[in-house]
Formats: C-alpha cells, structure tokens, sequence
C-alpha cells in the first residue's frame, strides 16, 4: 500500500513539473507575441507619422528587427537597374559600411542578395564561411566576414505586386540560424517596407504635385504682377525652376543670330555670365541650347563628359556641371529661347521636373509674348497718336486757310446784294443769294472741322457766363424756322416759364441745340419737329423730337462717333460730314452732362440731353 502511494505521489509531482513547463513555454510565447506587437505597433506608428521619411522607418524597422531577433545589425538595400544599393544600416561595422558606400553592387548569383534577386524567396545561410560564394572568394561576401565578422544571414524579398524592389537584411556574427518564428517576423517587416515605400512615392508625389501647383500659381501672379517687367518674371521663373527641380544653377538662352544670350540666370557665378559674353555660346550642337532649338525638343544630357557631342568645355570647366537640361520656349511651334538647368553632380532628372520645367517654359512663352505685343501696342499706339496730332494740326490749317478766302467771297457776295457796287441783274442776284447760301454751308462744315480738331487737341474751351436757356431756344427757333416752313414742317416748342438763369458757354449750347433741331428737320419730310425744355434737380433737360424716318439700334451704336452717320439711303441723300453729333456730344460732356437717342426704324427720333444749371467748371474728356 505504501508502495502505491509513493509512486501516485512521484506522479503528481512529475504532473506538476509538466504544468509548470508548459505556464513558461506559454509565458515566453505571450512575451514573444506581446514585443513582436510592440514592434509592428511602433513601425505601423512611424509609417504613418512620418509617411515621406523613409530612412527614419526603414531605421525603426531594423532597430526593432535586431532586437527581437537577437541579431548584430541590419541592413535595407534596394534595386535599381539590376544593381543593389544600401537604403539603410543599423549598426554595421564601420569598414563595411565605408565598402558599400564605393557605389551600387552588382552581386554575383551566388550570393545571398544575387539569389534573392534570381529566386524572389528568403535567403538564409547558416555560416557564411561554409557559402559557395565565400568559398569562391565572391568580393561582397569576403568583405562581409573580414570587414563586418558575418556568420550568419537572413534575407527576405521586399516584393511589390511580384516585383522585386528591395530586401531586408539581418546578421549574426556567431553561427546561429534564425528561427521560424524570427524568419516569419523579418518578413513581416519586409512586407511593412513595402507599404512604407509606395507610402512614400504616393506622398512624395503628393508633394511634388502641391508644389508644382503653387510654384505655378506663384509664377502666375508674378506675371499677373509684372506682366510688363519681363526681366522680373524671367528671373523668377529661373529661380522657381532650380529650386523645385533641386538644381544649382539655371538660365533663359535667347537666340541672336549665330549665338545665345544670358537673359536670365540663377545661381552662375560673375566668371560665367562673364563667360557668357567673352565666348558666347553657339547655336551648334555641340551646345545644350543650340542642340534644344534645332530640334525644338527637350534635351537632358545625364552627364556632358560622357556626351561626345557636347563642346561646350569652356562653360563646364567654369560652372563644374555634369547634368544639364534643355526645354525649348516654343511660340507656334518655333524656339525662341531655352530654359537650361543643370546639376554639378551627374545625377539625372526625373520626369516629374521635365514636366515642371516644361510648364515653366511655357509661361515664360506667355510672358514674353505679353511683353512683344504690348510693345507693339505701344508702338501703334504712338504711331497712332502721332497721326491723329498731324491729322489735327492739318485740320485745323487747313480750316483756317479755307475759312479766310470763303470770308471773304462772303462779304463781297453781301456787298453785292446790297448795292454797294450799283444794283445788279436780277438774274446775277439769284446766282448770288445761291452762292451766298452754299458759301455759308461750306463755312460750317470748315467750322464743324476746326472744332473737332480743337477738341481733339484739347483746346476746347468753354466760355462760361450766365445765360438765359429761354433765350438759347428762341435764338435757335428763329435761325431754323425758315427751314420747317420750307418743308411745310410743324415746329413747336414747349418751354417751362419756371426755367432758371442759367451758367455756362451759350454759345456753344446754341450751337448743340441748333445741330440737333437742325438735323431734326433735314431729315424730317412731313410731321413735325418738336423743342421741349424744363428743369429739375438742378439740370436742364432738354428733347428735341421729330416724326423721320427713325434709326436703327445698329446705327444708334456709333451716331456719336466722328465722321459717322446711320448708314441708309436717306442719310446719303441728305449729305453731311457726321461731325455734328461729335462735337455735340462733347460740348454736353465739357459741361458735365450727356446726351442720348431714343428711336425706332418708322417711328421718329427723339434726341436728348441734360447739363447742369449752372456749370463753375469746365469738365475734362470722359
């Protein structure tokens, strides 16, 4: 019985030692799971605070990788164009470091990174030394074990939709393998740098994106600013085009005959624009600029010394460039200039700064073509102003120089039909009073030409007193009632008996007045022709209204234009300068008032204008 007991007891303490085995392995595996969480959390945490930072995650990946693996150190390496460079390393013996920084690696296909690159599967190599590669002396491995003490390698693929884009990397410096668990969490890190990159090209892409849309923007109300300063827009578009495209130095090449000029620069120094001017540069191809506008393309060189076409040796040795580019400024499809950067380091551009540079150029183009045309606006303008000067001073000569003779054939002609020469022939006096007549409308017609050129020249001015607009009617009435009755034409008037005393040039306003009613009747065959005056807020208003043929809203448009009249037939019959309304217009304006036409094809036309009552001051041209 005693026997029995014991061994019950023996086999619950062996029970008990089972149990106590398995409460560690769970505790060790929780402790496990709890760091490895730890771990992704802080990686998940630097992804996404710091998404365009790359180095800073790929550093927290390696960092957290080394710990839970009790491995050395670690690297992140990355493919481009079949070669290998290192991304980031934590931890890694200083002399291997300084190897990798030699320049990107070629790794042989024997070697951990080359048979990730031929497999796209995990690499891990227990002992570095027993490795055919070693054995075979492959350069990268024997740097690896005499200059970093590698033993033993762990290499995961960082695929990206089945491409191969990187690889995560740690090391031991014992013989001592990863384990499964160590492998899957490496893996899980390679994954993570995948998202971590795509992150950042996303996010850098973002930025370039905003950057180029405000370097635009930006641009863009330079020219807005400085549409007419084009050496202000052209050196900020240089310097906006270094600094986004992350270049040293750029320039705007103008082409003048056989050469190039500087037009604008950023970042030369004082002995190349010097250069610029003592060896210009040539629109050869054997220039970065002349070869860009004979073909009237893009041009990116990634490095001039390797470029046997490239002659321009002086400005290489002066400036220290290898990279340089050259987008054309294309107006209808011809060059007329480049935009040039260029890079002392041989370092290409990427697409994304071709396309900005190439925006640039374009509103560089803008600007310039801005700046042409308003020159030549400018130069008409100037040719214009100057023949419209030697139009008005020919006027106005010739006015006078018609108006004395046409004076003088006046006064004889009235000294005639008043018998200071004896009573002539009745038949020489109808021939006379014709005479008379035509002689007085060539004279206004002469008067009408003085003066628009006096208006034009600015030498318009009124003559203001006071003034009775009562009187201005009746005088108006009495010189153009002879004409209604010859017409057979009702004329009335219709004047207010409160108007008040009036301040401003009688004269002139007589002379408004007296075209308008005289149109009114020329151009009026029956009906009537009607004056109505009042006053009211301090202003004359005044109509003059007629039952003629009416005027379209076409012809309405340029009445008031200078030797302008409605185009139709009956306006050619009657004849005219089309000066009248002109002056009219700006004697109302010079009083500080307006004038106006209210008509309709058939139904007559009603012409009228308001000034103020009493004017102190003539008004300047509207």
């Amino acid at each position: 019985m005693k026997h029995a007991n014991r061994r019950d007891f023996g086999q619950l303490q062996d029970a008990d030692v089972d149990l106590e085995e398995q409460v560690r392995v769970l505790a060790c595996e929780l402790d496990e799971a709890l760091e490895q969480q730890i771990a992704t959390s802080e990686v998940l945490r630097a992804i996404s605070n710091s998404p365009g930072e790359l180095d800073l995650i790929f550093r927290t990946m390696l960092a957290n990788a080394i710990r839970i693996c009790n491995a050395n150190f670690g690297a992140l390496f990355r493919f481009e164009d079949g070669a290998v460079r290192a991304a980031a390393m934590l931890g890694v013996p200083p002399a291997f470091v300084e190897f990798w920084q030699r320049g990107p690696y070629r790794p042989g296909p024997q070697t951990a990174l080359g048979r990730v690159m031929r497999t796209q599967r995990t690499v891990h190599i227990s002992d570095v030394r027993m490795a055919p590669a070693y054995l075979e002396r492959e350069p990268i491995f024997v740097a690896a074990v005499e200059l970093g003490g590698f033993r033993t390698i762990l290499n995961v693929p960082m695929l990206k939709n089945d491409e191969l884009i990187g690889v995560f990397a740690i090391y031991r410096q014992e013989v001592c393998p990863f384990s499964d668990k160590q492998v899957a969490l490496v893996s899980s890190f390679a994954a993570q740098a995948v998202v971590a990159v795509e992150n950042a090209r996303l996010f850098n892409e973002l930025r370039e994106s905003l950057q180029q849309q405000t370097a635009t923007a930006d641009m863009l109300k330079v020219i807005s600013r400085s549409s007419f300063d084009l050496q202000t827009v052209l050196n900020a578009l240089v310097e906006s085009a270094a600094r986004l495209c992350d270049a040293e130095m750029a320039a705007i090449m103008r082409p003048r005959g056989s050469t190039f000029d500087c037009a604008a620069n950023y970042g030369f120094s004082q002995d190349m624009i010097g250069l610029f001017t003592a060896k210009p540069v040539s629109s050869g191809r054997g220039t970065l600029a002349g070869r860009t506008t004979s073909e009237g393309r893009t041009i990116h060189i990634p490095d001039v010394l390797a470029d046997p076409n490239y002659t321009y040796v002086e400005g290489q040795k002066v400036a220290g460039y290898r990279t340089m580019l050259g987008v054309p400024l294309l107006r209808e499809g011809m060059p007329i200039g480049v935009v040039v950067l260029v890079r002392k380091l041989a370092r290409p551009f990427t697409q994304r700064q071709i396309e900005l540079v190439t925006t640039f150029a374009d509103q560089a183009v803008i600007a310039i073509e801005s700046v042409r045309l308003f020159e030549g606006i400018q130069e008409k303008s100037h040719q214009l102003a100057e023949a419209s000067q030697h139009k008005s001073q020919f006027l106005a000569n010739m006015s006078h120089e018609l108006r004395t003779p046409l004076n003088a054939i006046l006064g004889y002609t009235e000294l005639i039909l008043d018998n200071a020469y004896g009573e002539p022939p009745e038949k020489v006096c109808a021939v006379l009073a014709r005479v008379q007549s035509n002689a007085k409308h060539l004279l206004g017609l002469i008067n009408d030409v003085l003066d628009l050129s006096k208006i034009e020249a600015g030498q318009l001015v009124l003559t203001l007193s006071d003034y009775s607009f009562k009187n201005v009617v009746h005088t108006v009435f009495s010189a153009v009632e002879p004409l209604a009755k010859e017409k057979k034409l009702a004329f009335k008037v219709e004047l207010r008996p409160d108007l008040p005393p009036g301040h401003g040039d009688e004269r002139r306003l007589t002379q408004v007045l007296l075209n308008l009613v005289g149109n009114a009747i020329k151009f009026t065959d029956a009906g009537e022709v009607a004056i109505k005056a009042f006053s009211g807020d301090g202003s004359f208003n005044v109509t003059v209204r007629d039952t003629g043929p009416g005027i379209s809203a076409t012809d309405q448009a340029k009445l008031f234009q200078e030797f302008q009249q409605a185009d139709n037939s009956i306006t050619k019959k009657k004849g005219g300068t089309g000066l009248g309304l002109t002056i009219s217009k700006r004697i109302i304006e010079m009083h500080g008032g307006r004038i106006w036409v209210d008509s309709s094809p058939g139904n007559g036309s009603t012409f009228s204008f308001t000034i103020p009552t009493r004017v102190e001051q003539q008004a300047g041209p509207s």
